[in-house]
């Protein structure tokens, strides 16, 4: 892609920020540019016709995993709405700590029954893992990541999926696409409703995105993938765009920002201890009892 592109409007599949104090802002007043929020997809709850079809047994779980407000709002919802009263020692783990705050709306706060993971879902589950004897409930997204039930089952904790709420693709007929030079996406959701709403983006389109998962989604599209974070270097989307506007002011070369190609995930096997443990243990019986017999 040639330097002399110049960024002058940029479209986030993203929600306003609800304050001027953020990363977009400050790319807004460094580099001159005019940012656009339209979020590509919408997350609907499930009725309660739907949520009862799934046929879980809500009470006969002793902790519930969230990976997001939303499914917090749906869960507490659909409990009311069913006339499930929710257990006071229920006990609650979360992907953030941020996500774990926002149980206040619907619980009294208390740090021993609830835990948070870092950033990720697998780091949740260091935490999840440590809870052996709990039964988890988890409440999730359709479509969700195939590596979420992966990573549950390397735990080795019992757990039951739910499903609280969907994405559903946005209409973004109304878009002049062309007005952009660069868009930016954060899921794979986005960009398959990106993709199937302009068949073709503008000669020369930017195109950054959040995840593996989601660049994966854009090259498999055949789009580029001239951003990509996080990596070590731009742990964010916003600091990778801000690097990289730059870097295309200043003439510098710009290669580093995206990817040509992903690996496929690679998602070690489920090792089960206990087999190991019960073969281990006959293996030992057997040479003992081979011992005994020759004597």
């Amino acid at each position: 892609m040639p330097n002399t592109l110049k960024v002058k409007r940029i479209l986030v599949s993203q929600p306003a920020p609800a304050s001027d104090k953020s990363p977009f802002s400050e790319l807004t007043s460094k580099h001159k540019v005019e940012i656009d929020f339209r979020p590509f997809v919408t997350i609907e709850g499930v009725t309660v016709k739907e949520f009862r079809a799934q046929r879980v047994d809500v009470l006969a779980h002793t902790a519930v995993v969230f990976t997001s407000r939303k499914t917090i709002d749906q869960f507490f919802r659909l409990c009311e709405e069913c006339r499930i009263a929710v257990p006071e020692d229920m006990k609650y783990f979360c992907v953030t700590e941020a996500i774990a705050l926002y149980l206040q709306k619907y619980i009294v706060y208390r740090k021993r029954k609830i835990f948070y993971g870092t950033a990720t879902f697998a780091d949740l589950m260091d935490v999840v893992a440590k809870h052996k004897d709990e039964k988890f409930l988890v409440a999730l997204s359709d479509p969700h990541k195939p590596e979420i039930q992966q990573q549950l089952a390397r735990t080795g904790v019992k757990y039951t999926k739910i499903i609280l709420t969907r994405s559903v693709p946005a209409d973004l007929s109304d878009i002049d696409i062309t007005k952009y030079e660069l868009v930016a996406c954060y899921s794979a959701a986005d960009v398959k409703v990106l993709h199937e709403t302009f068949a073709t983006l503008p000669e020369g389109m930017i195109v950054a995105t959040l995840g593996n998962a989601t660049a994966r989604e854009a090259l498999k599209s055949g789009l580029p993938v001239d951003i990509l974070a996080p990596t070590p270097k731009y742990p964010s989307l916003t600091m990778a765009i801000d690097k990289y506007i730059a870097a295309l002011g200043s003439g510098a070369s710009v290669e580093e920002f995206g990817v040509k190609e992903l690996p496929e995930p690679v998602v070690a096997p489920v090792v089960k201890k206990t087999t190991k443990t019960k073969s281990a243990s006959a293996a030992a019986k057997t040479s003992v009892s081979r011992r005994v017999a020759a004597k």
